[in-house]
Formats: structure tokens, C-alpha cells, sequence
């Protein structure tokens, strides 16, 4: 069985972000880091060179492959802010259509720059994608929550 390509490192986030070229997309990430910090109460840890993820679940697919991932994350690409919401956007419509502009993949929110979306909005994201995954996955409920 293959390994997984993506896990958590020991890597600085700090570090990471602190060498984003772009002063913009630098700045966002930091705002990015700090919503997700206060919807999931993790810290942020890198996942592979270039995703900034928070908290983690274990997975096993029917196959037997099996894995950890980031319950929710974000890495800025060249193009756009690629935000990972991993059980995707089903049932989500609602809250997507008063994002901003915006355009989604089967598990990524892309954005330019976090001024052309409604944050209030992307935070409901980001938390309805983080109760999800902690449901699907219980083992990687945080204590208390």
C-alpha cells in the first residue's frame, strides 16, 4: 500500500507563511491561520511543504488504504487561496451563494484574496466542514468540544 505524500511536519508555520511572497496573500494567510485556530481551538501545524492545517482525522477506505489528514486547512498557491473544507460542499449551497467570489473543487474553496469574500460567511464554512468531519470521525473530536 502506497504512503501517504501529505503528513504533518515540524516545520514552522511561522516560518512558511513569513516567506510568502506576495505582501497580500502573506497577509491573509495569517487571518486564514487565526479563523481556523479559533473554529477548531488546534494549533496550526504544516501538512507536506505547503498546507497550513488544523486538527487531524484517521481515515480507512474500503480498499484498506488508510491515513491522516487535516480536518481543515489552507495553502497559498500562486493563483488563489486554496481552502481545504474536506467533506466538501454538499448541503452548503446556501452559505455559498453569500460568499463572495469565489470557485470550489470536490474539496477546495478557492478565493484571490480573503477582501472578495464575506469572512463572517467563511468562518460558517469552516466550522460547518470542522462539525462535520469531528461527526464522521469521532476519535478526532477534541476533548470538551
Amino acid at each position: 500500500m502506497a504512503e501517504a505524500k501529505t503528513k504533518a511536519t515540524a516545520v514552522s508555520v511561522d516560518k512558511f507563511i513569513s516567506t510568502i511572497p506576495d505582501a497580500g496573500q502573506r497577509e491573509d494567510s495569517k487571518r486564514l491561520r487565526s479563523m481556523m485556530e479559533k473554529v477548531t481551538g488546534e494549533k496550526a501545524v504544516m501538512w507536506g511543504p505547503s498546507i497550513v492545517g488544523f486538527g487531524q482525522y484517521h481515515y480507512e477506505y474500503d480498499s484498506g488504504h488508510s491515513g491522516d489528514c487535516c480536518l481543515v486547512g489552507f495553502s497559498p498557491r500562486k493563483q488563489n487561496l486554496s481552502i481545504y473544507l474536506m467533506p466538501g460542499f454538499d448541503g452548503r449551497e446556501a452559505l455559498l451563494a453569500k460568499l463572495g467570489k469565489h470557485k470550489t473543487g470536490k474539496a477546495c474553496l478557492y478565493v484571490k484574496r480573503l477582501a472578495d469574500v464575506d469572512e463572517d460567511v467563511l468562518e460558517k464554512l469552516i466550522r460547518s466542514s470542522v462539525t462535520d468531519m469531528r461527526g464522521r470521525y469521532p476519535s478526532s473530536a477534541r476533548a470538551g468540544k
